[in-house]
C-alpha cells in the first residue's frame, strides 16, 4: 500500500527543493539554476579526480546535468526579443560553456570544468546583486548554510 521509503535523507531534500521552486519568483529560479549547474560542475570535477570505474559514470552523469540545467534551464529563459544583444551573448556563452564541459568530460580536463564554474560563479554572482540578494545571504548560502 506504501511505497517504502529507502532514503529518507534523500526524500526530505527532494521536498525542500520541490518546495522551494514553488515558493520561488522568477529571479530566485534562475539563481536556482546556477545553484545547481554550478554543484554539477563541482561533482563531475570530484569524480574526476577520483578516477575510479564507478566515477567515469558519475562523472558524465554530472556532466550531463550541468549541460542540462544550462541549456534546457539558463539558456531556455533568456527573452530573445526583449533581451536584445546581452540575450544573445549570454545565449553564446551558454553554448560555450556547454562545448566546455563536454571537452572536458572526453579529455578528462578538470581545467575546462573549473572554467565553467568560475563563468557559472560570476553570471550568478551578477544575476544576484541584479536582485538585491543581500551579501550576507550570499555568504551563507555560499558556506552551504
Amino acid at each position: 500500500m506504501f511505497a517504502t521509503m529507502r532514503n529518507p535523507a534523500a526524500a526530505y531534500k527532494k521536498v525542500g527543493i520541490e518546495t522551494g521552486v514553488e515558493a520561488a519568483d522568477p529571479h530566485k529560479l534562475i539563481v536556482m539554476l546556477f545553484e545547481g549547474a554550478l554543484l554539477a560542475v563541482a561533482s563531475a570535477s570530484l569524480h574526476m579526480n577520483r578516477k575510479g570505474v564507478e566515477d567515469i559514470a558519475k562523472k558524465g552523469e554530472s556532466i550531463s546535468k550541468a549541460v542540462n540545467i544550462i541549456t534546457n534551464g539558463l539558456k531556455a529563459s533568456l527573452d530573445m526579443d526583449a533581451g536584445g544583444d546581452l540575450a544573445l551573448k549570454l545565449g553564446a556563452l551558454y553554448d560555450y560553456m556547454c562545448t566546455r564541459l563536454l571537452y572536458a568530460n572526453m579529455h578528462n580536463q578538470v581545467a575546462a570544468l573549473e572554467e565553467v564554474s568560475h563563468l557559472l560563479a560570476e553570471l550568478k554572482g551578477a544575476w544576484e546583486q541584479i536582485g538585491g540578494i543581500p551579501a550576507a545571504q550570499n555568504a551563507a548560502r555560499a558556506a552551504g548554510a
